[in-house]
């Protein structure tokens, strides 16, 4: 389903490039919550831990960067977080406006057990490409991804 905005060529064309990215997105995003959500975690949740595994503890507000999230909804999902004994803050150094997230042991242990089926998972999902797609995907999005303001 595209548009039915009846523009010119050049915005019907966009709008419906536009739709077909965001219904993408968000279809590919609803079936893989689910897998999420049997961990008992949400997309934001299990970004926060996949990222603490890749990167290390971080800032709260370079957490929330990566994950492109606002300073409040980076509180609410590292409090849940920590509530569950997955994550702990950390005041390190002078200033004790800055928070570092550092995973738990518990929040190691549950996403090395998460990560190898949300790959598999993930596989499923974009296997519906060949490899030149899936590359050409990657590079559009990643150019969309970059444009500045």
């Amino acid at each position: 389903m595209g548009t039915h905005y009846q523009g010119t060529e050049e915005e019907v064309r966009v709008l419906d490039a536009y739709i077909k990215l965001l219904r993408a997105a968000e279809s590919t995003t609803a079936r893989l919550s689910r897998h999420m959500a049997s961990f008992g975690l949400t997309v934001s949740q299990f970004g926060t831990l996949e990222a603490l595994l890749h990167l290390g503890p971080l800032w709260q507000c370079d957490l929330g960067k990566k994950l492109l999230k606002s300073g409040g909804n980076v509180t609410m999902v590292v409090n849940n977080l920590e509530k569950r004994g997955l994550v702990e803050r950390r005041r390190e150094g002078e200033d004790r406006r800055f928070v570092k997230v550092h995973l738990t042991e518990e929040g190691h242990r549950l996403i090395r057990e998460m990560f190898p089926h949300h790959v598999k998972a993930i596989l499923k999902e974009m296997n519906i490409l060949t490899a030149s797609e899936q590359e050409d995907l990657g590079r559009l999005c990643r150019k969309l991804g970059r444009k500045e303001g």
